[in-house]
């Protein structure tokens, strides 16, 4: 957990709540490599847990009171656990600690009550899973606070459905399960299926992970990412597999009259982008680089003509890093997240990244007027929680 993050969580939750904080918790946001919309799927995913993190600060307040504030806003979230909890409007940064909250209290592992302070450095609204870093930041919070630890894939599942039934998103297994357990310089593939990991080693120093936030969100995004879904889904009992994991290109052939062409692209992605993900894996174990690079770019492909999720400023990130190609330092990119604006991935020679990041910073200043956040990152570790002595917090 970085020390600096740890530092300004504490100098927030001072002046927020004029004492210091007993406990820190904190989670990272997640960048996928390649394997979109598979997770829901039952498909295969290989991403890593990004440098970026969420921090939450706390000290006990000798109630029943839960009083999160944030520091991206203005807003707090007060709850008191001794009565049945219920969500707030939808689009509340508070419905995915509440749900964590609740998902607890339904265990039967209710304890105290703490005041808590919220920081992050994971960009919001960019695809990076800031909202699964909340969520596992909190659940391993209350893990310390209240004194009952959670097996990784259990935990996992609470924040999953805290998702699903505070937040209203219908979020596959992936965000969670790479925010609360990633590995530092490790890549995970996760069967989404069995949800059996697979860790794979990513400690190449020559390579790393650039990650551009075209930093725009289109108006499709509102319900564009569960209507893929519910296309996925139904494209499923087309076939008549249980999910898109058992279909095949052949079977697919044989049934596109009984969906529309939509939902049949739809089913084409995933049963590609499964096959891309597994290559991919391979290709990280192998080292190779170039390889797992075009699958990127096929990927890319495959989200912006069948399943169309991309936007002008996602292709044009990718458009640029081809330009750039591997003598440039760029063996690959593609979209990442649920699309319609949000964050590109590449990946890159690490020699390179300051020019890689300088020119297509300037390419995408030059066509949309927007100044890009720009990053590397290195596969960090999953959430984790430190508790410090009475004196340590008294001083």
């Amino acid at each position: 957990m970085s020390e600096k993050l740890n530092d300004v969580a504490t100098r927030s939750f001072r002046n927020s709540f004029g004492k210091a904080p007993r406990w820190i918790a904190s989670a990272p946001g997640r960048v996928n490599l390649i394997g979109e919309f598979t997770d829901f799927n039952g498909g295969y995913v290989l991403p890593m847990a990004i440098e970026q993190r969420t921090v939450i600060a706390a000290a006990p307040n000798g109630s029943q009171t839960i009083l999160m504030r944030s520091g991206a806003n203005a807003n707090e979230m007060r709850v008191n656990v001794s009565v049945a909890l219920t969500a707030d409007p939808v689009g509340s940064w508070s419905n995915y600690p509440k749900g964590v909250i609740d998902g607890f209290c339904h265990l039967g592992a209710v304890g105290e009550g703490f005041d808590a302070q919220v920081f992050s450095t994971v960009p919001i609204g960019a695809g990076l899973s800031s909202s699964a870093a909340l969520a596992a930041a909190t659940a391993t919070l209350l893990e310390k606070v209240w004194g009952r630890s959670l097996d990784p894939l259990q935990k996992a599942r609470l924040c999953q459905k805290a998702e699903h039934e505070y937040a209203g998103v219908p979020c596959g297994i992936m965000d969670p399960y790479i925010s609360a357990c990633g590995r530092a310089d490790q890549l995970l593939l996760l069967d989404c299926e069995s949800e059996v990991p697979a860790w794979i080693a990513f400690d190449d120093p020559a390579v790393t992970v650039l990650v551009v936030n075209t930093k725009v969100r289109h108006q499709l995004d509102d319900g564009g990412y569960g209507e893929r879904r519910a296309r996925c889904e139904s494209a499923a009992r087309a076939l008549g597999v249980p999910t898109l994991r058992s279909a095949t290109f052949e079977g697919l052939s044989r049934s596109a009259d009984r969906m529309d062409e939509m939902t049949a692209r739809c089913a084409r992605h995933v049963i590609g982008e499964i096959d891309r993900t597994l290559r991919a894996a391979q290709c990280a174990r192998e080292r190779q680089w170039e390889r797992l690079g075009e699958l990127m770019y096929a990927s890319h492909e495959s989200l912006r003509a069948n399943i169309e999720v991309s936007c002008p400023e996602l292709d044009a990130i990718v458009d640029s890093a081809r330009q750039l190609g591997n003598r440039g330092g760029v063996f690959g990119c593609r979209m990442t997240g649920g699309g319609f604006g949000g964050c590109a991935v590449a990946l890159i020679k690490s020699s390179e990244q300051e020019s890689i990041g300088e020119q297509i910073g300037a390419m995408y200043m030059r066509k949309f007027g927007i100044d890009p956040g720009i990053f590397v990152s290195r596969p960090a570790a999953g959430a984790a929680v430190e508790e410090r002595s009475t004196s340590e917090a008294a001083d």
